[in-house]
């Protein structure tokens, strides 16, 4: 379980998240909504050590992160646009990680053919299209059968197939036991993949529960009429 408690934190007079405190249920997938600027990224930087808090405390299953860098080899990271080294090739992207994370095997051979990035992988990364490197990042964050997997808008730009290729992967990783966070502004997406949502804006949780509850509490058919109904009812 990932447990936050009193996060803060600020970019000069902005404050971005204001005494968060939550926890994300171990076992399950998350959505991580809400509207743009509302925290999101932020939070996700804290829980991946790339951004401090200026106070309050994030631990996963009872360790505190704080100085603790340990724990990043437990988490599969997609960032929803991924910088590399633009001239080196994919294969040689997938052998860095993997000598960083200090794995010498990883099932990167399923997600390769998953993909279709087998013509891909002798290329430089500065040749690919943003759906290709979408691709990449994801092989990338699930190749190491990681117990926690942040994904942060993880179908942008992905053609039709792969994106079903990647929700299916997602819902095998479900069903397997994995604590998965996703964000995304395509609540379609959240709702086959996710069964838990947090809803947040401007840096403070406005809903925490199952996504059924959520439909139910706004008398709508879809979680997408929810949200909306919520981020109506906010700018109200």
């Amino acid at each position: 379980m990932i447990d936050i408690q009193g996060l803060n934190k600020s970019f000069g007079n902005q404050r971005v998240l204001k005494d968060l405190t939550l926890q994300i249920p171990a076992g399950r997938a998350t959505g991580l909504v809400g509207p743009n600027g509302s925290g999101k990224t932020t939070l996700i930087k804290n829980m991946l050590g790339l951004v401090k808090p200026d106070d309050g405390t994030i631990e996963i299953d009872g360790v505190q992160l704080n100085g603790y860098e340990e724990y990043r080899k437990k988490i599969g990271y997609m960032p929803q646009m991924a910088r590399y080294p633009e001239n080196m090739r994919v294969q040689e992207m997938i052998n860095f990680i993997k000598k960083i994370r200090g794995v010498e095997s990883a099932n990167e051979q399923h997600f390769i053919e998953t993909f279709d990035l087998q013509p891909e992988l002798n290329k430089p990364l500065r040749e690919l299209s943003g759906g290709t490197r979408q691709k990449v990042g994801a092989t990338l964050a699930l190749m190491f059968d990681s117990e926690l997997l942040i994904l942060d808008e993880p179908t942008a730009g992905l053609d039709p197939k792969a994106s079903y290729r990647f929700k299916q992967l997602i819902l095998d990783e479900k069903k397997r036991g994995k604590t998965i966070l996703l964000t995304t502004h395509i609540m379609s997406e959240v709702e086959v993949m996710a069964d838990y949502i947090i809803f947040i804006v401007e840096g403070e949780i406005r809903y925490h529960g199952s996504t059924e509850d959520l439909i139910k509490m706004k008398k709508e058919q879809r979680l997408e009429g929810a949200v909306a109904k919520m981020m109506e009812e906010v700018a109200a």
